[in-house]
């Protein structure tokens, strides 16, 4: 089983992929072979917008291969869980994952992103953090991902949603639930 995990955030070391990472860290230490996992950050990545061409309709897949949208959708397709977090900025995701969730339109005239489980991750200083899970579990389930929960964290400053006792563990529930998913499957 693989675990992917994704921060739509521009900081590459900011809470958002601390907390994604914290997700990551706990299944690591599990220490089973049979689960792998990878750690993607958008920062300093080209993701331009969809411009709304429909041109996906008949190619099923994204027609600009210009910008690291497509390497990055190749490894969701490869993942079988999804970690996806997102700062809250004005309310809901980063324009940064915004971009590439909007882009997923091309994969999903065919649903190939259905069936894999989904995890939504926020980060907000105070407020918006519940808006921007709306936002990635709407994003989850418009592409049939079985959902696995949520974590949601505050944070401002950079190391902040470490502080977040509530975040942790969830973070700690979240990682045994994936875990717990492959040893049902492989039973």
């Amino acid at each position: 089983m693989h675990v992917l995990g994704i921060s739509g955030s521009m900081r590459p070391e900011g809470n958002t992929a601390l907390l994604v990472q914290k997700i990551l860290e706990g299944i690591d230490h599990h220490g089973m072979e049979e689960i792998t996992t990878e750690f993607i950050s958008l920062a300093g990545k080209q993701i331009l917008p969809c411009r709304g061409c429909e041109k996906c309709k008949k190619k099923k897949w994204c027609i600009f291969e210009e910008d690291d949208w497509g390497n990055i959708a190749r490894r969701i397709l490869e993942c079988d869980v999804l970690v996806l977090g997102s700062p809250a900025y004005y309310f809901d995701v980063c324009g940064q994952l915004k971009n590439f969730i909007d882009r997923t339109y091309s994969l999903y005239h065919d649903r190939k992103l259905a069936g894999r489980g989904g995890v939504a991750v926020a980060v907000c200083a105070d407020r918006g953090g519940e808006r921007t899970l709306e936002t990635l579990e709407g994003f989850l389930s418009t592409h049939e991902f079985n959902s696995m929960g949520y974590v949601l964290g505050k944070g401002y400053h950079a190391g902040d949603v470490l502080k977040d006792k509530v975040a942790m563990e969830k973070a700690r529930e979240t990682s045994e639930r994936i875990v717990r998913l492959y040893k049902k499957k492989s039973h």
